[in-house]
């Protein structure tokens, strides 16, 4: 729990200086809230996953872009570099690629996915915990790409592009948030 609530904490300072250019402020105000409320009220919830084992040393970036197929299937580029990211509740690396899977308008893929997660795991409870990882990995991926807008090294037209998806990010995630 200290350290969701750590990443949390980080991700809306880190995006405090971008309130009113990639999120509006009611939308940081609703998910600081709902999230805020969501943490409070599933202690237990959270506590009993990692009794299970159900927190332990994932992926932390698996999104479509880690993944290809060929003759089978691929996923690379884990973040070997931070335990913070990586050791996590499973539902957190399911909800990222189901979120990525969704905001890349293949919502057939992300419910497949997670369908198939859930019976092949026996972990019924994940999806209570889906809208609040979803949110998360949708509010990481707008904070990311927010810093696009900071880099001095990227063109006009790609701090554009980024504003676009970095808004797209985080209207996401404020939907999931509602639904918390």
């Amino acid at each position: 729990m200290a350290t969701i609530k750590t990443n949390w904490t980080e991700n809306f300072d880190q995006t405090k200086e971008f309130v009113n250019t990639t999120i509006s402020r009611k939308d940081f105000k609703l998910i600081s809230e709902r999230i805020r409320d969501f943490m409070k009220k599933n202690v237990a919830l959270f506590e009993k996953r990692k009794s299970e084992g159900r927190v332990r040393d994932c992926h932390g970036d698996i999104h479509s872009g880690n993944i290809f197929v060929t003759d089978g299937i691929y996923v690379f580029d884990a973040i070997e570099f931070n335990e913070r990211f990586r050791y996590s509740d499973v539902a957190s690396d399911v909800a990222f690629l189901a979120m990525d899977l969704g905001f890349k308008e293949r919502a057939d893929l992300s419910s497949f996915f997670v369908k198939r997660y859930v019976q092949y795991s026996g972990d019924q409870e994940l999806t209570k915990l889906l809208p609040f990882y979803k949110c998360y990995r949708a509010y990481v991926r707008g904070k990311v790409t927010s810093f696009k807008l900071k880099d001095p090294g990227i063109d006009v037209d790609e701090k554009s592009a980024a504003m676009k998806e970095a808004r797209a990010y985080f209207k996401l995630a404020n939907a999931y948030a509602k639904s918390l």
